[in-house]
């Protein structure tokens, strides 16, 4: 019972990181702007606000200075001890270096406190006489000032333990360092932290995704002010003229060598001013036994993604994985949770994998891109009382007033002119799949997922998608074309949109599937607890709280050398290690085993020979932004 998703990185274990990272805002309406490599030149505001250079980060030299200062390797050992190579958590752009909008390596800042201190040396901000680097002397600049700086972030553990380190790595350069450490709901409130600017240096997490993005962070029109209601989230108030334009450029184009050419600008630029310093990613780890092969382990796809490829080496038919949270519910149109989508993937076929930070089609033919000839994207007239997609990503009727993004600006529709958007028009075509009941997956099947996922009653999560389609021409196989509404230029259009659910299935009161209304479907057995599906297997049992079994669709192929799976409830993390190296346990996914530490158990049974495990580079990365203008 494949269903509509909102489709962005197939890696919902981030979800628990949402404190951590902000979510991009909509585009703001331009302001005005001067650039410069040094300093940025802020949005104007009414009342002066953020007009100023900071007296000490608005200097280039102070903040690579700062870049240099810091022991990269010393913060990560800090939080995550049992990491050997520490190079590969290390970044040196905003796009991770798996992705394939990365390519560096760019502008980096090795630890070097002998070259930092030139750099301050340069910048005016010198050591006391008689005074050496390391010592417990602050630098000072030509009027006596302590070169003092604020460093805020959230009172999370590992902010508090990192900081500190780096807090001890900046006065070893001379530089007196404050940390403020805040509750993540201040830090991250509509009125305050963040969003406000408040702080001189910030520290926080993004997640990295398939689709960059980027434009809202550093964009000389995204730059927060009272003036334009804080719209935006160029919190550095960063404006490199040729930066910005290439990420405008990068956002504003749906051909895939053109936004890589655009992003490896943006990514020279970041690098060369350092208005913000990559720290680390996250790690996460995976740990399975000995006994299992073919396990496929990646930072932005679910391990289960490659069940179908997974062998027992003492030749038994039963796999058990462990998980410490348990579905709510398999009818995935309403849950977000890891686990419910980690155990759908061995139920239901899937369109695309999402390794990499990229795309590879499965159940789909092929990814339907322009470069493929499966999509258009033409300039369409539209005019008022159009359907058209706004600038605050959703479909609204075009009226004065409706906000649109064109080129990359926000724009108001005066009421009257005459107005071109584009509009794309995407082939989707689908591999034959059969049900586990012996039924081929049908064009009814598709019709019926449009008709359930987009209809308000049926509890989605998310209804973007459905808001974006204009219209859908159904073919007589497995394919469908869509319309989408003008103006909507979703990065990731090639994926299809639309899921299946089985319209033939018969339910225990005899209506079929396709005869039951939306707002029923979250109460039916038949799709929240032994749902139908496509997928390499079917659930038989399901005892709450205590364990799931799925057995093999026998219409799947390949059919997978793994037999039968059974799925594990373990109330936490030490005991589903424990029963791992017992050998209880065949898997244990980043959802469970995570960062902490019990990751070190689990690598020194590993070095033992009891079970194998990699730590993976998560897409969540720890930053500093340098906040270039004072108040």
């Amino acid at each position: 019972m494949k269903t509509m998703r909102f489709l962005a990185l197939a890696i919902v274990t981030v979800v628990s990181l949402v404190l951590s990272a902000c979510v991009p805002a909509p585009s703001a309406p331009a302001a005005p702007a001067a650039p410069a490599a040094d300093t940025a030149a802020p949005a104007a505001s009414a009342e002066g606000t953020f007009t100023k250079p900071h007296p000490i980060l608005g200097d280039i030299k102070v903040r690579q200075a700062i870049a240099s200062c810091i022991d990269r390797d010393a913060l990560i050992a800090s939080v995550y001890p049992y990491v050997e190579d520490k190079a590969a958590l290390r970044m040196d752009s905003f796009v991770p270096k798996t992705h394939w909008a990365y390519k560096g390596p760019y502008q980096d800042y090795p630890h070097d406190v002998a070259a930092a201190g030139k750099l301050l040396d340069e910048a005016g901000w010198k050591l006391p006489e008689g005074a050496e680097a390391g010592d417990g002397s602050f630098r000072v600049n030509a009027n006596g000032d302590t070169l003092k700086l604020t460093l805020t972030t959230t009172n999370s553990a590992l902010r508090q333990t990192w900081s500190a380190v780096a807090e001890q790595n900046l006065a070893e350069c001379g530089i007196l360092l404050v940390r403020q450490l805040t509750p993540a709901s201040w830090f991250f409130g509509d009125t305050s932290g963040t969003k406000r600017r408040d702080c001189e240096m910030c520290a926080y997490a993004w997640v990295g995704q398939a689709d960059p993005g980027g434009q809202t962070l550093y964009a000389c029109n995204q730059i927060p002010t009272p003036a334009n209601n804080w719209e935006g989230q160029n919190i550095m108030g960063w404006c490199n003229q040729k930066a910005s334009d290439a990420i405008v450029l990068a956002n504003n184009t749906l051909i895939k060598d053109d936004r890589i050419k655009a992003y490896d600008i943006v990514e020279q630029e970041f690098g060369k001013d350092m208005v913000s310093l990559p720290l680390f990613q996250r790690a996460e780890a995976q740990a399975w036994s000995n006994n299992l092969e073919g396990l496929k382990v990646d930072p932005t796809e679910y391990g289960t993604a490659s069940a179908t490829s997974w062998k027992l080496k003492d030749g038994k038919d039963t796999a058990v994985l462990g998980f410490t949270q348990e579905p709510s519910t398999m009818f995935e149109l309403v849950v977000d949770a890891a686990v419910a989508r980690e155990i759908g993937q061995l139920i239901f076929s899937t369109g695309s994998t999402g390794y990499s930070y990229d795309f590879q089609p499965v159940g789909q033919k092929a990814l339907s891109t322009i470069e493929a000839g499966l999509a258009t994207n033409t300039e369409v007239d539209v005019k008022p009382g159009d359907t058209v997609w706004t600038s605050d990503g959703d479909s609204a009727k075009l009226e004065k007033g409706t906000k649109l993004i064109i080129n990359g600006e926000t724009v108001e529709y005066d009421g009257t002119s005459a107005l071109k958007l584009s509009q794309l028009k995407v082939k989707y075509q689908y591999n034959p799949s059969t049900w586990s009941d012996g039924t081929p997956v049908s064009i009814d099947d598709f019709k019926l997922g449009y008709k359930i996922d987009c209809d308000p009653e049926s509890g989605a999560t998310s209804f973007t998608i459905c808001h974006s389609i204009a219209s859908v021409d159904w073919g007589t196989d497995l394919e469908y074309t869509v319309t989408y509404v003008p103006g909507s230029q979703y990065p990731l259009y090639f994926l299809g949109p639309i899921g299946t659910h089985p319209s033939h299935q018969k339910i225990a009161d005899g209506r079929t599937l396709a005869d039951v209304p939306a707002k029923e479907w979250q109460t039916l057995p038949e799709v929240t607890e032994m749902p139908l599906g496509d997928g390499p297997y079917m659930i038989t049992e399901w005892q709450k709280g205590q364990f799931m079994k799925l057995t093999v669709n026998p219409h799947f192929t390949p059919a997978p050398a793994i037999k039968n799976i059974t799925v594990t409830f373990i109330p936490d993390t030490n005991t589903a290690v424990a029963q791992l190296i017992s050998g209880d346990v065949d898997w244990l996914d980043t959802a469970t085993l995570g960062g902490g530490p019990e990751v070190q158990t689990v690598l020194d049974a590993t070095k033992e020979g009891k079970v194998q495990s990699q730590i993976v580079a998560s897409p969540t990365w720890e930053h500093i932004d340098f906040n270039l203008f004072q108040k």
